[in-house]
């Protein structure tokens, strides 16, 4: 049997099935945080050129619809030209500062390579069929 995607079986995990750590390094079950919402999930990084633009219209589409149940899932990356060097609470606060944004920020992660955080391996299969994150501020 096969889902709505295609070729998965209909067994395919959904994010749901994924724990991930949060800006502390306390481990998150997102199935129980995201229940009955709609996630953006995206790599960030605060010193890519990308950077105003994309939490820019982060936060406009957060402040729109987040009444509604729109959450973001902020994802800090360093992989890309060591574009998010700082630990998870200095971007946090950088975010909130210099955007006013609070998206949900998570621990540092890798979305490329060997150790790629299972979450973002998961999603490279499933919605870039595979291939590599191209650069920061990809969102599925």
């Amino acid at each position: 049997t096969t889902n709505s995607v295609g070729a998965f079986p209909a067994m395919t995990k959904t994010i749901y099935d994924f724990k991930v750590k949060d800006s502390n390094g306390n481990e998150v079950s997102l199935g129980e945080k995201y229940a009955g919402k709609v996630v953006i999930i995206v790599n960030v990084a605060s010193q890519c050129g990308l950077t105003p633009v994309n939490y820019t219209q982060l936060k406009e589409i957060l402040e729109k619809y987040r009444a509604r149940g729109l959450a973001v899932a902020a994802f800090p990356c360093n992989q890309f030209a060591d574009q998010e060097p700082g630990c998870p609470a200095d971007i946090e606060d950088f975010v909130k500062k210099e955007y006013a944004i609070e998206p949900d920020i998570y621990d540092k992660v890798e979305v490329n390579g060997d150790g790629a955080d299972p979450l973002w391996k998961w999603l490279r299969q499933l919605h870039a069929k595979g291939d590599k994150i191209k650069w920061n501020f990809t969102k599925f």
